[in-house]
């Protein structure tokens, strides 16, 4: 076995999700999470077929973050993983709705940070063991560091 890290293209002003799912149909129907969840999003998704023709299945609204998400499912290169590329909308308002679609067996990640995905390599094939999302922590917040993560929540609207 090989382990590799492979880095992720995160879009400019945007996040990813990275998760895994076990149906060729994850790519339609996690579409049709996003649309019926934030309207206004653009998107691209990308889900690795594993099995079949293994072929890397594609959707979306915007053609650039489309491209963003092959190329992204291409470099992870791992069996029934997928990819969304979202701008315009943030992860926190899809992933209750992601969670529930049937095919998704779980999430590695959601973030705008730069990511790492940990894959495995085997004659099998790949799959992914984890994700290195963002930078370690600098300490633990204090006084002032949570009175500026009230503020904070508040101001962006997540909090009263």
């Amino acid at each position: 076995m090989e382990l590799k890290t492979v880095s992720l293209e995160i879009p400019e002003n945007g996040n990813i999700i990275l998760g895994q799912s076990h149906f060729i149909k994850t790519v339609e129907d996690l579409y049709e999470a996003v649309v019926n969840t934030v309207p206004q999003m653009k998107f691209g998704v990308a889900f690795c077929e594993a099995s079949g023709a293994c072929l890397i299945r594609v959707d979306g609204n915007d053609e650039d973050l489309m491209l963003l998400a092959a190329r992204n499912a291409e470099a992870v290169a791992a069996g029934h993983t997928f990819i969304l590329c979202l701008k315009e909308g943030f992860p926190i308002n899809l992933l209750s709705r992601i969670k529930d679609v049937p095919e998704v067996v779980g999430l590695f990640c959601a973030t705008a940070n730069p990511v790492e995905v940990v894959v495995a390599e085997t004659a099998q094939g790949r799959g992914v063991l984890g994700v290195i999302d963002g930078a370690p922590p600098k300490g633990v917040e204090g006084p002032e560091d949570v009175e500026w993560r009230h503020s904070f929540l508040r101001k962006i609207g997540y909090k009263r």
